[in-house]
């Protein structure tokens, strides 16, 4: 052996190093193009051998602790013991399964495809994500206020950690939209973060009708409607639910656009959507033969009246108001009827109370939850005279109980009471207009005092009606009276059978009115 020359041992030793160090790439190869890409090993370099098909991406890092998993972010996280038990758990599998079957049908119908970019939205453990990623749409991510990584980062329904047009695919499963509260701000988010000619796919278990149906697409006013079908429901507490495909229309401003929550628009004139007049179809019929006894008759038929919400569902409404136009004390419809009888399914009302009749208003300043507008609805701002309801025939107490049942007089009237207070009238249609949209699922009584019949037409022509869900009114007439038998009353100069026309001409025009008393 030459004097210098490596020993045979330490020859051996470096090659046993490099080709251990050769093996060692090797498997560093294997597991980041299965383990971080999400693909099979038959797609890279130095892969010996495929993987098989159903290798589920996730199965290798909770296999071993050691391995990292790339989040979304750039960041390396390492599953904890929790994580890896809730993904090898049957049920988490069994809910990746149904979405990777979901999927695959919407890519069958070539609205998804490998190369979507894809968002899904309040997935709190990631098993749509992971479904996505299985069925070869490998750029996917959730959002929840929680994050878990790999597959979910920190965000929420209303505010995408996204810049504007990311996505070509949104998905909100499990359920997501039935619990949101606020749908606008929901809706506003997915048109903002959707790319052009891009897809939301949406699982609900709400539009069960026409009406609710309308509701929500009005809220995405940047989508159109692609599909809608019943597909089966992940579990048996859920066995079918509605799969609602819709697909951003090019153009939709994105930035700067005008909000119609706020004022409506400037065109009077609307057409009641078709949503609204089916629901005539099921309203309680009108009484079309004026009643001897009215303060029998007209009372016992609020037993029949069909509110709407017993009749739709109203989810996805940016907001719910009730309007009390003509409202008197607080406990003579808002206490007493529309807080503990009216079918809310749920929700919170935002609640006006609009009355003149100063001798309220201080009982007002003591609810909570309530606006009042201390003046009288009318056509238009201006000065009015509010008559002062008394009945010789009755003691102070019940006159006081008739207290906001006294007709609006015009500035100028010739023919005023004795008794007149000086009030504020506004411009009702036009304060409609502002403060509510057709976004917003509206209802209204109006007690006015024979008034109806000028702000009804008001309402018609200003197109202000079409923002009305639901009126429950009551007309005015000269009526047979209690206390006199064979005598009418003295205070209206309409007859019923007008009465009968307002409400046949409102439900003619699609409007969900109710004969109120």
């Amino acid at each position: 052996m030459e004097p210098g020359s490596p020993k045979p041992s330490s020859l051996r030793n470096l090659l046993v190093r490099v080709l251990l160090f050769g093996v060692l790439i090797v498997v560093c190869r294997f597991a980041y193009v299965v383990t971080l890409r999400g693909e099979a090993c038959d797609v890279g370099d130095f892969c010996f051998f495929p993987a098989p098909e159903s290798l589920n991406i996730l199965n290798s890092a909770i296999d071993s602790t050691k391995v990292f998993i790339r989040a979304a972010d750039g960041s390396t996280v390492t599953p904890d013991t929790a994580l890896r038990d809730l993904w090898t758990s049957r049920e988490w599998r069994q809910t990746v399964e149904y979405y990777s079957s979901v999927f695959q049908d919407l890519i069958g119908m070539g609205v998804l495809s490998p190369a979507s970019k894809a968002l899904c939205i309040e997935t709190p453990t990631g098993q749509d994500v992971l479904a996505l990623r299985e069925v070869g749409v490998p750029d996917a991510i959730g959002i929840y206020k929680k994050a878990s990584r790999p597959l979910v980062i920190k965000g929420n329904s209303s505010h995408h950690p996204f810049d504007n047009e990311t996505f070509d695919f949104i998905f909100a499963g499990g359920g997501v939209v039935d619990r949101t509260v606020k749908m606008d701000e929901f809706a506003a988010e997915i048109c903002r973060t959707l790319k052009p000619e891009g897809f939301v796919v949406v699982h609900t278990a709400s539009t069960k009708d026409l009406y609710s149906m309308s509701s929500f697409l009005n809220m995405f006013n940047c989508c159109g409607l692609v599909q809608s079908f019943e597909i089966d429901g992940p579990d048996s507490s859920l066995p079918s639910i509605r799969e609602l495909v819709l697909r951003k229309e090019s153009g939709y401003p994105i930035l700067g656009r005008s909000e119609e929550g706020s004022g409506g628009d400037s065109v009077n004139k609307c057409a009641v959507p078709a949503h609204k007049r089916q629901l005539l179809q099921g309203a309680e019929p009108l009484i079309t033969e004026e009643p001897l006894k009215p303060w029998i008759t007209l009372k016992r038929n609020l037993k029949n009246v069909k509110y709407l919400p017993s009749l739709a569902d109203i989810s996805f409404r940016r907001r719910y108001v009730y309007v009390d136009v003509g409202a008197r004390s607080y406990g003579s419809s808002i206490g007493s009827w529309f807080r503990k009888q009216y079918p809310k399914q749920n929700r919170t009302f935002d609640i006006y109370a609009i009355e003149a009749d100063k001798t309220f208003h201080e009982e007002y300043s003591k609810k909570k939850g309530v606006n009042l507008l201390p003046y009288a609805a009318w056509l238009r701002n201006e000065t009015l005279f509010f008559e002062i309801n008394r009945d010789p025939g009755q003691s102070h107490e019940e006159n006081m109980g008739g207290r906001g049942m006294g007709r609006i007089k015009r500035a100028g009237a010739t023919n005023l009471g004795a008794e007149v207070d000086k009030i504020q009238g506004f411009d009702f249609s036009n304060w409609l207009k502002s403060t509510v949209s057709e976004k917003d699922f509206v209802v209204m009584k109006m007690d006015v005092e024979g008034t109806e019949f000028d702000l009804i037409p008001r309402l018609v022509e200003t197109g202000a009606i079409c923002l009305i869900d639901e009126l429950l009114l009551e007309c005015h007439y000269s009526r047979w009276q209690k206390c006199c038998p064979g005598e009418r009353s003295p205070k209206y100069d309409k007859t019923y059978d007008q009465c009968l026309e307002l409400f046949s001409s409102l439900r003619g025009s699609g409007v969900l009115v109710h004969q109120w008393w």
